[in-house]
C-alpha cells in the first residue's frame, strides 16, 4: 500500500528520525500496555484480553509501521561499514535506539494469548534488524518456538480459536524470519533440529503447525555451506513424511481407484450409509487422509522453500558454478552448457531437495492417477446413483462461496450468509460427517499433486538423465485420454496453471522435442474439443439448449447416472462440458448457475493467461523483453534510464534497474540470456515444429475470439499478433490465418456484439495485421503496432514481394507472405463488399500506412458491412449505436432543451429590483451594498 511505501521511504531517507519515532512509540506502548492495561473488553470465560481490547488494538497499529521502517532503513545506518562523518553520526544514534527497542520486545513476556499474538508480530518485524545485529535473534526464535505449542488458560480438550490463530501466526513468523536470516541461524541448527523433533513427537501440533516447522528447518538448512550436508539435513527433516507415504496402509490404498475410495470411506457408504456419521469411523478415515495429505503438503512446502533459496544463490540456481561475466546478446546462438540434461548430483549442489525425487515420483504419479480416475465415466455412473456417494464428486462449500461474490464482512464460508452446509444440506466439514469433507479432500489432494509436478519441472529434475526411466510413466498419466476427457473444468484449470505452464517455461531448449511433444500434442488437441463443447450452447452450436448449462443438482444425479450408463461416454461428454462438469449437490439454483458461469470463463481465461506467459506477453519472460527494449531506448536517447524505474516507486534503487523498477543484478544478465533464447525457440517449437501442437493451438486461439468473454478475447488478440509475427510467411498457414482467422475477426466486428464493446480496436488491428502481411506485403512492429512497413516487389517476379530481413526474428516484426493471398479479399466480398471497394481500400492502405489511418480505413469499410448485415443471425445482444465503435463518427452531438425555463440568480435580483420600484426609501436598509 501507499502507507507502507511511505514508511519505507521515511526509513530510507531519514533513518535517524524514523528510528527515534518508532523507538519512542514502542517504549510508550509497552510501558502503558505490557500487562494489557486497561484490561477492557475481556473474555468472560477466562478473563483474558480479546482482539477488541484497547491494548491489543494499540499494539496492532504499530506492527506495520515497525516492519516497513526497519525494512526501509539503509544498510549504512545499521551495519559495521566505514562511511563519511555524517553517516557515522547518524548510525551512532540509530543503532543504540534499535538495540534497546529489540531488547524491549524480546524481553517482554505477556500472559494473555492476544498479547502473545501481538508480540509475535513485533518479533517477526525484527527480522530486518537481525540482519545487522543478531544478539537478540536466538531468544526471539526461542519465543516463537515456545508459542508454537501454546495452550489455553485454563487448558481445555479442544484448542480455542485464539490459540489456533497464535500458533498459525508463530509458524508464519518462523518461516519469515528464516527466509531473511537463515545464515545467522545455522550455528544453532543442531539445537533447532532437536527442538523441532521434540515438538513433532509431542503430538500436539496441527498439520499446518508441522508444515511451518518443516519449512522453517528447510529454510535454515539451505544456508548450510556444504551441499551434501544440506541434502542430508533436508532428507532427515522429511524422513517422517517419506516414511508415511511409503507405509503399507497408504501404498495399498493407492494401488487402485477402488482402494482410494475405500481409504476415504466412500465405498463403505454404499452398504452402510450411517458410517459417514459414525464417530469412530469418521475419526479413523480423517486421520488416515490427514497423514497422506500432510505428508505431500510438507514435501511441497519444503521443496518450494529449497527451490526459492536455490534461486537466490550467487549462481542463481544455475547448474554451472563458474559463470562468465560477459554475455554477448548479438550472438544469435548462445552456447549454454546447462541448457540440456543436467544430473541430479549437479542440481543438488544448489537445491538440497532434488535427491528425494527418484523415491517420491512413483508414489506421486500413482496417487494422481487413481485420484483422476475417480471422475472416469464408469465411476461417475456408480457414485452419482447413490444419495451419499454422489457428494464425493460435488464442489466444496468453499468453492460455492467464491461464486457468490460475498463481501468480506459476511465472515467467510462459516459466517452469516456463508455457504457452509449448502452442498450437503445441513452438514459442513466441521461436523463429524464424511460427506461434506470428501470434495475438499479431493481438491487438496489433486492440487497438491499438480503443484508437486510443477515443482518437479521447475527444479529441472524431470529432465535429468537419472529420471529417464520414469518419464514414460509421467507422460502416460498426464496425457491419459480418459483423464483428460473426464476432468472437470476446475480440475483442468489447475492442471494447466500449476503443471503444464511451468513445464513449458522450465524445459531446456534441446529437450523440447523429447519432453514436450508427447505431452503438449494431446493436451492442445483435447483443449480444442473441450472449448467447443463448453461454449457451444452459449453460441447456439452443437444442438444443445441453454438449459443444458445448468449444473447437476442432487435431484438430477440419478437421471444423469442412468443416461451415462446407457448413452456411452462420448455422447455424455457434450452435456458434461456444457455444465462444466459441475455437481453442486443441494446448492440453490442461483448460486449453482453462477458457479457454472464462473467456471466456464475461468477455463478460457486460464488458457489465454498461460499462452501469454509462455509467449512472453506477460510474466517473467515479458519483463526480459521489456528490459531489452529499455536498454535499446537508453542507448539511443538517455542512458540514465537504465538506472531509473517507474515514477510510482517511492524508494529509488542505486544502479541498474529492471523495467518494473526492481534492482537488476549482474547474475540476472545470465538468466535473461537463457530466457531470451527460450522465448525465441519455444515460439518456433509451438508453431512450426509439430503439426499436431501448432494446428490445434491456432484453431483454439481462433475459437477463443468468438467466445463472449472480453477478458479472454482481449488477451487472445495479443497472442494472435505473436502468431502472425512467427508464421504469417509460411504457406501452409495461409488458409488458417487468411480465411478462418480473418473471417472470425471480421464477423466479430460487423455483428457488433455487446460483450465486445471496448475491444473493437483490438479486433480491427487483427484484421489490419492479417491483411497487411498476407495481401499487401506490409509488416509491423510486435503486437501489430506502428506504421505498415512496405516491402518492395520481387525484381524477378512482380507478383511476389521481397521477404523481410527480420523474417526469422519475430520479436522484431517477423515476415510476410511473399505471394499475396486472396482469402482475405474473398471474406470481404462475402460480407457484401464490391471489387471496387476492395481496390479502393488496398490503395489507401498502401498510400497511408500509419496505424491510425489504416485502422480508420478498416472501420469505415466494416461499418458499411455491419449496416448491410444487421438483423442476421444475431444470437447475442448487439451493441446499440451509442456504444458502437463503427458508428461513433455517424452520431451527431445533440443538446436537448432544458425541461423548463432557465432562471439564474442575476435574473432573480433584477426582478426584485424592478418590483421594488424607484423609491430608495422602499429598498433595503443597506441600499445597493450587495
Amino acid at each position: 500500500s501507499k502507507a507502507s511505501q511511505l514508511f519505507k521511504s521515511i526509513g530510507n531517507t531519514e533513518p535517524e528520525i524514523a528510528a527515534t519515532a518508532i523507538h519512542s512509540k514502542i517504549r510508550t506502548l509497552l510501558n502503558a500496555h505490557c500487562n494489557g492495561e486497561p484490561r477492557d473488553q475481556l473474555n468472560p470465560a477466562n478473563n483474558e484480553l480479546t482482539v477488541k481490547s484497547t491494548a491489543c488494538m494499540q499494539l496492532e497499529g504499530t506492527t506495520q509501521p515497525l516492519d516497513n521502517i526497519l525494512h526501509g532503513l539503509p544498510s549504512w545506518s545499521v551495519d559495521d561499514g566505514n562511511y563519511d562523518e555524517k553517516r557515522n553520526r547518524i548510525r551512532s544514534t540509530v543503532r543504540p535506539l534499535l538495540s534497546e527497542m529489540a531488547n524491549m520486545i524480546v524481553s517482554w513476556n505477556p500472559n494473555d494469548t492476544w498479547l502473545k499474538f501481538r508480540r509475535t508480530t513485533l518479533l517477526e518485524a525484527l527480522k530486518h534488524y537481525w540482519k545487522y545485529d543478531s544478539s537478540t535473534l536466538p531468544t526471539g526464535v526461542d519465543s516463537l518456538l515456545l508459542y508454537l505449542s501454546a495452550t489455553d488458560n485454563p487448558p481445555s480438550e479442544r484448542l480455542s480459536g485464539d490459540v489456533i490463530s497464535l500458533r498459525k501466526k508463530c509458524g508464519v513468523s518462523l518461516v519469515a524470519v528464516s527466509k531473511v536470516v537463515p545464515n545467522l541461524l545455522v550455528p544453532w541448527l543442531s539445537q533447532l533440529s532437536d527442538r523441532a523433533k521434540a515438538l513433532l513427537t509431542s503430538g500436539g501440533l496441527s498439520p499446518i503447525n508441522e508444515m511451518h516447522l518443516y519449512e522453517f528447518l528447510s529454510c535454515v538448512a539451505t544456508a548450510v555451506e556444504n551441499p551434501q550436508d544440506r541434502s542430508n539435513f533436508v532428507a532427515d527433516v522429511l524422513v517422517n513424511s517419506v516414511r508415511s507415504i511409503e507405509s503399507p496402509n497408504i501404498q495399498n490404498s493407492i494401488q487402485s481407484t477402488e482402494g482410494l475410495l475405500s481409504f476415504m470411506g466412500i465405498t463403505q457408504a454404499a452398504t452402510n450409509p450411517s458410517c459417514v456419521t459414525d464417530r469412530e469411523f469418521v475419526k479413523k478415515v480423517t486421520k488416515d487422509f490427514v497423514i497422506l495429505f500432510s505428508s505431500f503438503n510438507q514435501l511441497l512446502s519444503v521443496g518450494k522453500r529449497c527451490h526459492e533459496a536455490a534461486r537466490k544463490r550467487p549462481n542463481g540456481g544455475l547448474p554451472l558454478q563458474n559463470l562468465s561475466l560477459v554475455i554477448d546478446e548479438n550472438v544469435p546462438a548462445q552456447n549454454f552448457p546447462d541448457e540440456g540434461p543436467v544430473s541430479i548430483a549437479d542440481l543438488a549442489i544448489n537445491d538440497p531437495f532434488v535427491p528425494l525425487w527418484p523415491k517420491l515420483l512413483p508414489t506421486l504419479l500413482q496417487v494422481l492417477d487413481v485420484t483422476l480416475s475417480v471422475w472416469h465415466p464408469e465411476f461417475q455412473a456408480t457414485l452419482l446413483q447413490h444419495n451419499i456417494q454422489r457428494y464425493a464428486l460435488a464442489i466444496s462449500d468453499d468453492e460455492a462461496y467464491l461464486a457468490t461474490k460475498q463481501e468480506s464482512s459476511v465472515g467467510g464460508v462459516f459466517g452469516k450468509g456463508g455457504t457452509a452446509g449448502s452442498i450437503v444440506s445441513g452438514a459442513d466439514r466441521r461436523q463429524l460427517n464424511l460427506a461434506p469433507r470428501w470434495s475438499g479432500w479431493f481438491n487438496e489432494l489433486r492440487n497438491n499433486c499438480f503443484q508437486l509436478l510443477g515443482l518437479l519441472c521447475a527444479q529441472r529434475v524431470i529432465y535429468a538423465p537419472e529420471m529417464s526411466s520414469l518419464f514414460p510413466r509421467l507422460v502416460s498419466v498426464l496425457t491419459n485420454q480418459k483423464h483428460l476427457r473426464s476432468m472437470e473444468h476446475r480440475h483442468f484449470n489447475q492442471y494447466l496453471k500449476q503443471c503444464i505452464e511451468i513445464m513449458m517455461l522450465s524445459c531446456p531448449v534441446p529437450l523440447y522435442q523429447s519432453h514436450l511433444t508427447a505431452i503438449l500434442g494431446p493436451i492442445f488437441e483435447h483443449l480444442q474439443i473441450r472449448f467447443q463443447y463448453t461454449w457451444g450452447p452459449i453460441l447456439g452450436n452443437g444442438g444443445l439448449s441453454i438449459d443444458s448449462t445448468k449444473p447437476l443438482f442432487s435431484n438430477d444425479c440419478a437421471t444423469a447416472a442412468s443416461q451415462l450408463a446407457s448413452g456411452g461416454a462420448d455422447s455424455w461428454l457434450i452435456s458434461y462440458y456444457a455444465r462444466c462438469g459441475l455437481v453442486v449437490g443441494d446448492l440453490d439454483s442461483v448460486t449453482g448457475e453462477a458457479m457454472v458461469e464462473k467456471t466456464r470463463v475461468e477455463l478460457t481465461r486460464t488458457f489465454s493467461d498461460m499462452m501469454q506467459t509462455v509467449l512472453a506477453l506477460k510474466g517473467g519472460w515479458a519483463l526480459v523483453l521489456a528490459n531489452k527494449a529499455k536498454e535499446e531506448q537508453a542507448k539511443k536517447n538517455d542512458p540514465s534510464k537504465l538506472s531509473s524505474g517507474p515514477k510510482s516507486g517511492i524508494i529509488s534503487t542505486n544502479g541498474p534497474t529492471n523495467a518494473d523498477g526492481t534492482e537488476r543484478t549482474v547474475l540476472q544478465i545470465h538468466l535473461d540470456a537463457r530466457k531470451l533464447n527460450r522465448i525465441d525457440k519455444l515460439c518456433h517449437f509451438l508453431l512450426l515444429e509439430n503439426e499436431q501442437i501448432a494446428g490445434y493451438l491456432v484453431l483454439t486461439l481462433i475459437q477463443c475470439l468468438q467466445y463472449p468473454d472480453a477478458y479472454t478475447c482481449r488477451r487472445c488478440t495479443r497472442i494472435v499478433h505473436r502468431v502472425l509475427e512467427n508464421v504469417a510467411w509460411v504457406d501452409r498457414y495461409t488458409e488458417m490465418l487468411g480465411y478462418r482467422l480473418f473471417s472470425v475477426a471480421v464477423k466479430a466486428i460487423i455483428t457488433e456484439p455487446k460483450w465486445m464493446v471496448g475491444i473493437e480496436w483490438d479486433m480491427i488491428n487483427i484484421t489490419r495485421d492479417i491483411y497487411g502481411r498476407l495481401v499487401l506485403g506490409q509488416y509491423y512492429l510486435p503486437g501489430g503496432q506502428g506504421p505498415g512497413l512496405q516491402q518492395a516487389r520481387d525484381p524477378t517476379n512482380s507478383l511476389r514481394f521481397e521477404q523481410t530481413k527480420v523474417v526469422d526474428k519475430p520479436l522484431l516484426g517477423g515476415g510476410i507472405l511473399q505471394s499475396p493471398s486472396d482469402f482475405p479479399r474473398r471474406i470481404l466480398i462475402e460480407i457484401g463488399m464490391s471489387q471496387g471497394d476492395i481496390v479502393t481500400l488496398e490503395k489507401m492502405l498502401t498510400e497511408k500506412r500509419s496505424a491510425k489511418e489504416q485502422k480508420e480505413a478498416f472501420r469505415d469499410l466494416l461499418r458499411v458491412a455491419a449496416d448491410k448485415n444487421k438483423g442476421q443471425n444475431e444470437l447475442l445482444e448487439r451493441a446499440g449505436e451509442a456504444e458502437s465503435l463503427l458508428h461513433r463518427d455517424a452520431r451527431k452531438p445533440e443538446v436537448s432543451a432544458l425541461p423548463e425555463k432557465l432562471v439564474t440568480y442575476t435574473m432573480v435580483k433584477k426582478k426584485e429590483e424592478k418590483n421594488a420600484g424607484s423609491d430608495p426609501a422602499d429598498g433595503p436598509w443597506h441600499g445597493n451594498l450587495f
